[in-house]
């Protein structure tokens, strides 16, 4: 430790930016700095595709475990101030423009990194922070965790030696901190490798419980079905644009694809249908008026015959599905109403094709 650093250790508590995703790794990365005494935030950057928040709370599935945000929950069990920034905007050119690609799906995921870690980077300048954590291990993720596109993150983000990976550091050059005194280099861990069993013996240790699933990620551009329903509406509409209540409608209900001219989101139980009604007014829409059913929106400018096919569809989810007629309310955009008297398909007149 040179004389500034010791200086600096004695006049002001190190402090450190963690980014904190919800997940165990970020939880286990915090509490190793918070040990050795550095004062540490968390920061979220939300960027519209994040799992978090929205899908836990309008969904009723699993009643009996309390719906929570888990980057909060972090937050929470570490006893520090998380920053959630909104970065919707600024992920557009990540997410269109990926200069490293997309994994298995639309995940830019090596590019994603490094924007958070540019990100967190000027937020730790703005603040008088001294160095960034993060939760990742060499190894641990295809893409992004791999010990030859670590330093492309470190490189690209402009981070360089002010990134710290404690779970894994000891299998990587020292960084700023360890190199200055202010993090103690033995204390820190050499994960490695896809197994999460250290990291879950470590929350033990620690006494963490009913944290996230160790490798459920936190971002829905890692789900095969999520991308899927992103490119569809990308080429339906003829172009990449997107709002964030076009996000959030891809990760809610069934989407069914009968036709290029239209697009059904039928709601699969309560909390969807209360979500869907509130876009009733945006999008044509229908419903079953004789039974119990679903309400379904309508994306895109189907004809007639489309809204007879869709009426039938709508009708196999209802609960007159074994009928041999179901009345269907159908309201268009313009404001127009008419109720179609539909049999109901069968599972098999479903295409298999249609399903998004």
């Amino acid at each position: 430790m040179n004389n500034y650093s010791k200086e600096l250790k004695m006049n002001r508590q190190i402090k450190a930016v963690s980014l904190i995703s919800g997940g165990l790794d970020s939880l286990l990365s915090s509490k190793l700095l918070l040990d050795q005494d550095i004062h540490v935030e968390g920061i979220n950057f939300f960027t519209g595709f994040c799992i978090e928040g929205h899908t836990h709370a309008i969904r009723k599935q699993k009643n009996n475990k309390q719906k929570r945000n888990n980057a909060l929950w972090v937050a929470e069990q570490l006893g520090i101030k998380l920053h959630i920034i909104d970065v919707i905007e600024e992920y557009r050119s990540v997410l269109l423009n990926p200069k490293h690609g997309y994994g298995k799906n639309m995940n830019p995921c090596l590019d994603c990194k490094g924007f958070m870690v540019k990100k967190a980077k000027q937020w730790m300048a703005k603040h008088s922070f001294d160095f960034i954590i993060t939760g990742e291990v060499v190894g641990q993720r295809p893409m992004s965790q791999r010990r030859e596109t670590m330093p492309i993150i470190q490189a690209e983000s402009g981070a360089y030696d002010l990134l710290l990976r404690p779970l894994c550091a000891k299998h990587l050059p020292e960084t700023k901190a360890e190199i200055e005194g202010w993090v103690d280099r033995t204390k820190l861990l050499d994960f490695s490798g896809r197994s999460r069993k250290p990291q879950m013996a470590l929350a033990k240790r620690y006494g963490f419980e009913d944290y996230a699933t160790p490798a459920g990620g936190c971002c829905f551009l890692t789900d095969k079905q999520y991308s899927n329903k992103l490119v569809d509406m990308w080429q339906s509409r003829g172009n990449r644009e997107y709002q964030l209540d076009d996000l959030m409608m891809l990760k809610i209900g069934r989407h069914i694809r009968p036709s290029p001219r239209f697009k059904m989101i039928i709601a699969r139980e309560e909390g969807e249908v209360k979500f869907l009604e509130g876009y009733r007014n945006q999008y044509a829409n229908l419903h079953p008026i004789s039974c119990n059913g679903p309400l379904s929106l309508i994306d895109g400018k189907p004809n007639q015959q489309d809204l007879t096919i869709a009426a039938k569809i709508l009708a196999r989810y209802s609960q007159g599905r074994e009928q041999d007629s179901v009345d269907v309310k159908v309201k268009l955009d313009s404001g127009i109403t008419q109720t179609l008297s539909v049999k109901p398909f069968s599972s098999d007149e479903i295409k298999k094709e249609w399903m998004i």
